[in-house]
């Protein structure tokens, strides 16, 4: 039983790094309708910056998280303007080829800054806790509390702000969006830098518990490809209830079978969603 406890805890945790990171992913899916390859690598600069900040500057962790989440905020926008809106009436293998390549791009970038070595970033957030026998460490009760905040204040400004309303009536219906008034072009650079900080956000809270290496968003990639796909491409609900799911999925196999079994996890869940419900456990209707 306290091995148990242990584990859920240790999925729940895991299971919001990957919520923040795919409902990322999931935004700018529904908003331009294109799966971004690079997303891993904006949640690796993420971690990367994080750790300039606490480490180098010397600035408190959540304000080092806060500053890396503006910088990669910026980033984002940048690369919707640089690399995807020239694109954006090209079909959707340009925009893939190009992911690809601003992926290996700032891959290169943090190989080139911090070296290919593999960086630890000491966790500022020590000790542990006892519940019902299983000794839980504070860093990871921090990860599943903020990313429980972060989703409220993120469902918050989709659905009651007016910035959050226009991502949802583009992705609801992109051209009568348009004809009121609403901005494509802003709403993807406001998607995409959203996204970037959500993915900074959960590199930052997982850090101190994973070593930093310029492919380290590679493997991410993957769980949240897995994640939209198994709760609906470009649903916010589905994003959460995939996020947590294949996370607990993934650490209970991994414990109860073995790690090799527990890495393969994502790709039994690709397979099994699109052979047996294509559209995802939330699907739902998407006008173009």
């Amino acid at each position: 039983m306290t091995l148990f406890i242990q584990q859920l805890f240790d999925g729940l945790a895991l299971g919001g790094v990957y919520c923040l990171a795919a409902i990322g992913l999931t935004l700018i899916f529904g908003v331009l309708r294109i799966p971004n390859l690079a997303h891993g690598t904006l949640y690796m600069l993420g971690a990367y910056v994080t750790y300039f900040f606490l480490v180098t500057v010397g600035v408190p962790y959540v304000a080092a998280i806060g500053l890396a989440a503006v910088v990669l905020a910026v980033i984002g926008v940048l690369l919707e303007r640089v690399v995807f809106h020239p694109l954006r009436n090209a079909p959707h293998t340009h925009h893939m080829i190009a992911a690809v390549g601003a992926m290996f791009f700032f891959q290169a970038v943090a190989q080139a800054i911090w070296g290919a070595d593999f960086r630890r970033m000491d966790s500022p957030i020590s000790g542990s806790v006892t519940i019902l026998g299983a000794q839980i460490s504070w860093q990871r009760i921090v990860i599943v509390v903020t990313a429980v905040i972060v989703l409220g204040l993120l469902t918050w400004f989709i659905k009651r702000s007016i910035h959050g309303q226009t991502i949802e009536a583009i992705e609801q219906d992109r051209t009568g969006s348009s004809l009121v008034g609403i901005s494509p072009s802003r709403v993807s650079m406001l998607t995409f830098g959203l996204a970037a900080a959500l993915a900074t956000v959960a590199a930052g809270l997982v850090a101190p518990i994973n070593l930093l290496a310029p492919t380290m968003g590679d493997a991410l990639s993957l769980k949240v490809f897995a994640i939209i796909i198994l709760g609906g491409l470009g649903s916010l609900p589905g994003a959460i209830v995939g996020g947590f799911t294949l996370a607990l999925a993934e650490v209970m196999t991994s414990t109860y079978v073995s790690a090799a079994a527990g890495e393969g996890i994502a790709f039994a869940v690709i397979v099994l969603v699109l052979a047996i419900r294509p559209t995802g456990l939330f699907a739902r209707a998407v006008q173009r």
